[in-house]
């Protein structure tokens, strides 16, 4: 099954009198249990192409599909919704809230869930901390905890909603090299259980992890081809 479809997706920004094409005429598909890593240097659409398949933002031009629900045309609680549901956001910033446990951090979504009633919220919170190794860890603030233990419950908080896909924007730019390989450990440890991800860096290395790459440059995809060497991260 498609996950992701983008159909001659353009984005057009103006500053002053300059007309910039962030997007300009991308089509892309992302199959269900894919592992894409999306790279790119800086200013050359990546970041603009990660907020429009997050719902984050919406294409000027083109169409959108998630899990074959039309999103291009949505309005913005319909966005929302979808954001809540069917995505799971992994930053490089952790975006955790402070004085609050990792059980609190991972339900937040949960709680915030409009439409579906989930049934013992914590529990499902404590199986998705368990997936990512950190049952023991459960009531730690994220002051106790390392960053790659912070990054762990950011992972924890982006499953537990069991979304169409986890889209991890530069997960490892805070984080030394030991722990870099250990979080992409785990992403590939996921997405061997069929969890689809998509990756989005601006470092090979990190991109080498996947099954899949495309590379953005001025707007556009310029290459797309599976990883026939798929780099394994070791711990």
């Amino acid at each position: 099954m498609k996950t992701i479809q983008l159909k001659n997706i353009k984005k057009i920004f103006r500053l002053g009198g300059e007309t910039i094409r962030a997007l300009d005429g991308i089509s892309l598909t992302v199959e269900r249990g894919d592992f894409l890593a999306v790279i790119g240097t800086s200013g050359s659409g990546k970041s603009t192409l990660m907020n429009i398949i997050g719902c984050l933002d919406q294409a000027d031009h083109g169409e959108y599909f998630l899990e074959g629900l039309k999103v291009s045309q949505m309005d913005k609680n319909a966005l929302a919704d979808i954001r809540n549901q069917k995505i799971g956001f992994v930053f490089q910033g952790f975006n955790l809230l402070p004085r609050t446990t990792a059980l609190e951090n991972v339900q937040l979504p949960l709680i915030y869930r409009r439409g579906k009633q989930i049934n013992h919220p914590a529990k499902k919170a404590k199986e998705a901390l368990d997936m990512v190794g950190l049952a023991k860890r459960i009531h730690h603030e994220p002051n106790q905890l390392s960053g790659g233990q912070q990054q762990r419950v950011a992972i924890a908080r982006a499953l537990v909603t069991d979304p169409a896909i986890i889209l991890a924007d530069e997960p490892s730019g805070n984080l030394d090299s030991r722990t870099t390989e250990e979080i992409l450990s785990l992403f590939q440890k996921l997405n061997d259980e069929g969890i689809t991800i998509v990756l989005v860096t601006h470092e090979m290395e990190v991109a080498e992890h996947a099954k899949r790459l495309i590379d953005v440059r001025d707007g556009r995809i310029i290459n797309d081809y599976e990883i026939s060497h798929r780099r394994y991260a070791s711990i």
